[in-house]
């Protein structure tokens, strides 16, 4: 299957812009009220920001430190401590404070962690070649989130994250660690299916391939058909923008990646012209959960195509879940704009860094074979 010469700038341009979507948000990442950020940040987010002491929003002193979920009952002493022992080494101390930020002593222009295991799977894939191998990302994955001291700055890890790791604590095989909560369908799930669907187009393979290996993937750490359901759709959505569609084309793959999403008309929704906290809190949860954030992400990528340095200060300051919802909007964004990766990614903290492993894995999947 040949491959547009333009293919490879719209790679570079997506995946440079989903970290700097991905930073962008970090600061009120979670906050589920919007007056909470325009009181910490006057006129919204605008720029990068480095995260607040304070997070008017934050439960995560309610969320395990020994399993997936929240804290319960069931998460017993005689289970083994995750947080703080198996993962996010010497961070645990956070965990159990009222009103700590999610992302705790970040700065401006960092990533949060669901981005930078978008990284370990790049990495993954430009030493492979450009070819997908599950156990090799799981290895790399595991010896990331282990690592002592941390490899990222992160201070939280989502749900599945320390549902993998109880799991792997109890000594289940890798690919059977995956754990099932109530958000095992979020968006969060979808951060690092963008740099396979890439990989692999750019090695020649066709769709259905493609989604069944995403599929794979997303298996290993969220096993949902619902979530599996919407990945195919997304999937189908960069393969489709990667094209160069002109505006009447980008407009009839969002409305078409809309379907099946309990009836999503999104450019009937546009169409009405509704405030965007009324799209975004009341017709649709600001929350992780795929049913009311992949919507949201349609949303927005249709109302603002032409803008997408104002699609992801909306979108940022919106609330609720919109780092994950940042990554998958900037990626689509990044595809049809080099706007945003051209005049800020160079202000993300390791962009020289990601600069290189964006090289790298377009070079593995490009050469020769």
């Amino acid at each position: 299957m040949s491959i547009d010469s333009a293919v490879v700038p719209r790679v570079t341009s997506a995946l440079k812009t989903q970290f700097v979507a991905d930073a962008l948000a970090m600061p009120v990442h979670w906050y589920y009220n919007p007056m909470d950020i325009e009181r910490a940040f006057p006129g919204g987010i605008q720029r990068f920001e480095a995260a607040p002491e304070f997070h008017p929003s934050s439960i995560m002193s309610l969320h395990s430190t020994r399993s997936g979920g929240r804290r319960s009952g069931h998460n017993s002493e005689a289970e083994p401590q995750i947080v703080g022992d198996v993962i996010l080494k010497g961070r645990a101390r956070f965990w159990n404070v009222p009103n700590v930020h999610y992302h705790h002593g970040m700065g401006a222009g960092e990533n949060t962690l669901n981005a930078l295991c978008s990284r370990v799977l790049m990495r993954c894939l430009a030493e492979g070649n450009g070819q997908y191998d599950s156990q090799a990302f799981l290895s790399a994955y595991i010896g990331f989130m282990t690592a002592d001291p941390p490899a990222h700055p992160d201070t939280y890890a989502e749900s599945y994250h320390r549902g993998f790791f109880a799991n792997y604590a109890k000594g289940l095989p890798a690919e059977r660690c995956a754990m099932v909560t109530h958000d095992t369908p979020s968006i969060g799930g979808l951060a690092t299916i963008a740099a396979l669907v890439f990989a692999e187009r750019l090695r020649g393979m066709d769709l259905p391939d493609i989604q069944a290996h995403c599929r794979d993937h997303l298996a290993l750490t969220h096993p949902d058909e619902s979530l599996m359901r919407v990945c195919d759709r997304y999937v189908k959505l960069l393969f489709g923008l990667l094209e160069g569609p002109d505006d009447e084309g980008v407009k009839a793959l969002l409305a078409e990646a809309g379907k099946g999403t309990g009836g999503l008309d999104v450019a009937g929704l546009v169409k009405r012209n509704l405030p965007d906290h009324q799209v975004v809190g009341r017709m649709y949860s600001p929350a992780c959960y795929i049913s009311d954030s992949w919507p949201v992400v349609l949303y927005l990528a249709y109302k603002y195509r032409n803008d997408p340095w104002l699609a992801l200060r909306v979108n940022t300051n919106l609330g609720g879940d919109n780092v994950h919802r940042s990554i998958v909007l900037g990626t689509l964004l990044g595809l049809t704009s080099e706007e945003v990766a051209t005049n800020w990614f160079d202000q993300l903290v390791d962009h020289k860094a990601i600069s290189g492993e964006i090289t790298a894995l377009i070079s593995a999947a490009t050469a020769p074979r």
